[in-house]
């Protein structure tokens, strides 16, 4: 049996609102530019050698009806004025011969900077305790780290955030699309 092994991967975002809760969440799809896909979930590894492409470069890559993997983060609320938010941080090694990991993360009431911040650092902590090393804590520049005081990581995110609205359902997605 072959390996399905993705050599690219790229990040997208969408958001939604509609009376209907399903509605609201494929008008986000479509906002992701992900709608004509068949999607599969999956964990949270970045592989190893994955090539990091544009979104409008991935999507040219796939074609409507495709089964397409990927690790999505998705919120949704009814409630008016709620702030909702959906991410997707990424740790990559730099020498990029070992895998890193991708994390999802959902919330209410943060920022679009503090909610992909917080997914960015839960990504390297989970790359950390797997290679069992310790973090050397993060650098702003270029969202760098450090691992062990030896292993450089880049780390980054793509967030989406919205705001409930009265007599409606709101849906924030954020997906990490991996191209086989």
């Amino acid at each position: 049996m072959n390996a399905i092994l993705p050599g690219k991967i790229f990040l997208t975002r969408g958001s939604g609102q509609h009376r209907e809760k399903l509605v609201s969440f494929e008008i986000a799809l479509r906002g992701a530019g992900i709608n004509p896909f068949n999607l599969v979930r999956v964990s949270s590894i970045f592989p190893p050698g994955c090539a990091l492409v544009s979104r409008e470069e991935g999507l040219k890559l796939l074609k409507p009806g495709q089964i397409v993997f990927l690790v999505m983060s998705e919120n949704a609320t009814d409630e008016p004025h709620r702030p909702i938010s959906a991410s997707i941080g990424m740790a990559v090694p730099k020498d990029g011969r070992s895998y890193g990991y991708l994390a999802e993360h959902d919330a209410y009431g943060q920022s679009e900077a503090d909610a992909g911040s917080y997914t960015e650092d839960l990504a390297v902590e989970m790359l950390a305790t797997k290679l069992g090393l310790k973090r050397d804590g993060r650098r702003r520049a270029g969202s760098a780290y450090r691992l062990g005081g030896k292993l450089a990581v880049t780390a980054r995110s793509i967030t989406q955030t919205a705001r409930g609205s009265a007599g409606l359902w709101t849906t924030t997605i954020a997906a990490a699309v991996l191209i086989t």
